[in-house]
This record gives structure tokens, C-alpha cells and sequence, in this order.
């Protein structure tokens, strides 16, 4: 372990100190964290639409710029994957289980039980239940992701800097960062990471235990989620431990794979045309309003306001603490494209494949809902088990859908367990599998932990908390992006 920072140890310690006290005092620690998320969503409502908004408006703006043709490495370097197995790493490490678990549930809800602009079960709320799910997985998210990767890729590819956030900010404070400050700073993305991934973990457990119970009886209920948790953290940590180029590549590939296949299979036995008319038009309609919506904090009585802490500022703030794992990963796998490639890559291809995919999903939820059976009366990790009921091939779907979301949940876990190694390894591209294991058994406590306590709301809570403190972090990293973008192009100019 000679590798190891202070930041391993640290990150370990206070994940013993989470563990323990979800353990010993479960229901203390849920209305704590159910306390914190309520202020928290009543206070800073408003900061989280903003930050989104001004990451959006950033990312046009870079890509765009004389920025967008600087090389993410030395001027002549080549990728080091194929755009085919960079967009399946994006598309497992960025999404993950969340698609499988919200896919038919969210549009459904949205259209059908609690339509956030009102008229539940009109056709206007089942288009604007597609397109505001859209808004919650398109744009928004991608240019946080795409901001981060492309801060920590250009520092640590271009400059020569160690993979670690604190190194993006030397712009700001020079050497600051090698001390104290700067071991705090990785400390807290270790950490946000952490509770971003196992928040994921908690949903896919969840949803796993939900269709195996659908399909076999299996009992619902933490004792099961713990069993699925612990298998999966097994496959995981075999996958993290055999490297990048081979258990992560070739799991982001399969997991490409069956994701496709589920989708072509949903579309052809779901309504295809329909699912295809809506996906046009409400894609639009996504589009008209994004600036409208970019800064709807609902203030008023009649406007919904618990829609809005339950939906679009949990996604905001899910987004911003999934930030540095994702975002490391995408770094990591985006070497050798240039500044404008990877932004286009990182924001519209997995806008519209999400879209694509809601829209199929959410659809056919929809059309089965007005065929007069009623899909909102499940729970959310159930709505999609009894969507495929009322298709053909349902059992087949059924089982699909399972492995897809366990080869998420392994992609994801073992994605996140090498990303968390780096951190805490000095920015080492090759952490050692101990500390891989470690930390990849620390992700698993904390989701078993927030499962035990709480459920989905403790893991709701929990993320709202972890991503506020980390969201002031991006904004210094986007400052600091910004001056050495514009240090590099004027560097570059005196060259020609």
C-alpha cells in the first residue's frame, strides 16, 4: 500500500463513522437526514437551478470557443478507445441503474399520478411528463459531467498533472493544493462519490429484489437486498480488480449490448409508432421550454413546489454527487480527443440516447396506463415488471431487465471502485487492488446502511446532503478551467 494517501484513510474512517451510526441508531439517523434534506430543498432550491444553468450556458460556450481545439493530451495523440467502446463506458458509467429503474415509472408518474403543471391524465401532461423527464436526464446533467471530465482530462493529460480534483485548482492557489487544503478537497469528492454510487446501489438492489419477487416469489425486504448486495459486490470487485481494458471495457460493451436489445424488443412489442410520434414531438417540446424550466423553483403556493424537491432538485443534486466519479471515469477512457469532440460526444449522444429511451419506455407505460389498467399504483421498482405483463414475451422482458440492471450495477460499482482508487492514490492510473477492494466494499456499507435505515428516502436524503458542499468545489474548478483554457490558447498562438 505504498501507493495510499491520507485520503484513503480518511475517506475510510469516516465512512466507519457513517456505518456505525446508520447501524446503531437507525431512526435517529433517518429523521436527521430526512431534517437536513428539508432544509436543504427550501433553501437552496434556487442556488442548485442556477449552478445548472450557468454549467449549460459554460459548456456551449467552450465548445465553441478557440478552446474547443485544444487536444486533450499532447498535440498528435490518437484516442485510446474506439468511439464505439467510449460511448458504451459513457452510457454505463454515466447512466447506470437509474435508466432501468426510472425508465417507464418517471413519464408515468409525471403524466399520470402527479403531473407537475397540473391535469393529470390529459394528453398535454402525458407530453409534458416526457419532456420534462428529458429535462431531468438530458442537457443539464451531461454539461456537469462534461465540465468536470474535461477540467480534471485537460489538467492531467495536458499539463501533466496528477488525476486528483485538487490539482485542477492550482490555477487559483499554486501549490496550496499539495498541502492540507488541497487533501481536503479530494477527501470530499472521495467521499461525495461514495454516497453518490451507493445511492445507485440502494435503487438497483431495490429493483433487482422487486422483479425477482414479481417473477419468483422471492421476499421483498432488506435481508434479500443484502444477499443481492453482496453478490454483486463480489462480480464487481473481480471486474475492478482485472483493469480498464478488460473487465470495465468489455462489461460497458455487454451492458451496451442487452440495454439495445431490451429497447428494440420494448419498441417492437410496445405501440412503435406511437412511441416514435411522441418521441419526436415531445423532444420538442423539451427544447421549447428548457430555458423556462432551467429556472422554475416554484415559489408559489399553487406551483407545486413538493414536485419540484422530490424531482428536479433531488436529480440536481443526484447529478452533482455523481460528479467526480463520473467524471473521473470519462476523463480516464477520453484521452487524445479534442476539447470540442469530447463535449459534443459527452452531451448530445447520451441526451438523445436517454431521450430515445424514456420516450419508448415512458410510452408504452402510458398507453397500457389509458388502456384502463393502472401501472401508478406499483411502486417505482415495480412499474416496469408489470408494464411487461401486459406485452408479449413478458417473462422474457422480465428477465432482460434484471441482468441488464445487475450488469449496470457492476459496471457502475466497478467504474466507481477505480475512479476512487485514483483518488486515493495520488491520481495513480493503475491504484492497487487493495485499495480497490476497500473502497469497493466501503460503497457497498454505506448502500446496505442507507437500505436499513431508511429505504429509497434515506437514499434521497442522503445524496441532497453530500452534494451541496461538493457543488461550491465545481464552481472553483470551473473558474480555474476557464483561466488555463485561456493561458493555453494564447500559449499555443505564440507557437504559430
Amino acid at each position: 500500500m505504498k501507493k495510499v494517501s491520507s485520503v484513503f484513510y480518511i475517506t475510510i474512517a469516516l465512512v466507519i463513522i457513517f456505518v456505525l451510526l446508520g447501524a446503531l441508531l437507525p431512526t435517529q439517523f433517518e429523521q436527521v437526514t430526512t431534517d437536513i434534506n428539508a432544509f436543504l430543498s427550501t433553501t437552496f432550491g434556487w442556488y442548485y437551478m442556477w449552478l445548472m444553468t450557468a454549467l449549460v450556458i459554460m459548456t456551449i460556450f467552450i465548445a465553441f470557443s478557440p478552446y474547443g481545439k485544444i487536444r486533450l493530451g499532447k498535440d498528435h495523440e490518437k484516442p485510446d478507445f474506439s468511439t464505439r467502446s467510449w460511448i458504451a463506458m459513457l452510457f454505463s458509467a454515466g447512466l447506470g441503474i437509474g435508466l432501468v429503474f426510472y425508465g417507464a415509472a418517471e413519464p408515468l408518474f409525471h403524466s399520470f399520478s402527479n403531473a407537475p403543471f397540473g391535469g393529470e391524465g390529459s394528453e398535454q401532461a402525458f407530453k409534458n411528463g416526457l419532456a420534462v423527464t428529458f429535462f431531468h436526464w438530458g442537457i443539464h446533467g451531461w454539461a456537469m459531467y462534461g465540465l468536470f471530465a474535461l477540467s480534471l482530462a485537460f489538467f492531467q493529460f495536458r499539463k501533466g498533472e496528477p488525476g486528483l480534483v485538487s490539482a485542477t485548482l492550482k490555477p487559483l492557489f499554486g501549490n496550496k493544493m499539495k498541502g492540507p487544503f488541497g487533501k481536503m478537497i479530494d477527501v470530499l469528492a472521495t467521499f461525495a462519490t461514495i454516497f453518490g454510487v451507493a445511492t445507485s446501489l440502494g435503487f438497483g438492489a431495490v429493483q433487482i429484489n422487486g422483479g425477482l419477487n414479481h417473477l419468483f416469489g422471492i421476499e421483498v425486504g432488506f435481508t434479500s437486498q443484502f444477499i443481492i448486495v453482496f453478490i454483486v459486490t463480489a462480480l464487481f470487485l473481480m471486474s475492478a480488480c482485472s483493469g480498464l481494458n478488460k473487465g470495465i471495457k468489455y462489461l460497458s460493451n455487454v451492458n451496451m449490448i442487452l440495454a439495445i436489445l431490451l429497447f428494440i424488443n420494448v419498441l417492437i412489442v410496445g405501440p412503435t409508432l406511437l412511441s416514435l410520434n411522441m418521441f419526436t414531438e415531445t423532444f420538442g417540446l423539451y427544447l421549447q421550454n428548457i430555458v423556462q424550466w432551467s429556472f422554475r423553483t416554484a415559489p408559489l403556493e399553487g406551483d407545486n413546489r413538493k414536485w419540484f424537491d422530490a424531482w428536479t432538485l433531488f436529480y440536481w443534486a443526484w447529478w452533482i454527487s455523481w460528479a467526480p466519479f463520473v467524471g473521473m471515469f470519462i476523463a480516464r477512457v477520453s484521452r487524445g480527443r479534442t476539447i470540442r469532440q469530447f463535449m459534443v460526444g459527452v452531451i448530445v449522444i447520451p441526451t438523445l440516447i436517454v431521450s430515445i429511451w424514456f420516450s419508448t419506455f415512458g410510452t408504452t407505460a402510458g398507453h397500457i396506463q389509458n388502456s384502463g389498467v393502472d401501472l401508478t399504483q406499483y411502486k417505482t421498482e415495480l412499474v416496469l415488471f408489470n408494464m411487461f405483463d401486459q406485452l408479449p414475451l413478458s417473462f422474457l422482458l422480465s428477465m432482460m431487465a434484471i441482468l441488464l440492471i445487475m450488469t449496470f450495477f457492476v459496471t457502475s460499482a466497478d467504474s466507481a471502485t477505480f475512479v476512487l482508487g485514483m483518488q486515493s492514490t495520488n491520481g495513480s492510473l493503475t491504484p492497487p487492488n487493495s485499495v480497490k477492494i476497500a473502497l469497493g466494499l466501503a460503497q457497498s456499507s454505506v448502500a446496505l446502511i442507507l437500505l436499513y435505515v431508511g429505504g429509497l428516502t434515506a437514499l434521497q436524503n442522503t445524496i441532497i446532503a453530500a452534494a451541496l458542499p461538493f457543488s461550491f468545489v465545481m464552481i472553483l474548478m470551473m473558474v480555474s478551467l476557464l483561466k488555463a483554457l485561456n493561458s493555453e490558447v494564447k500559449t499555443l498562438g505564440r507557437k504559430r
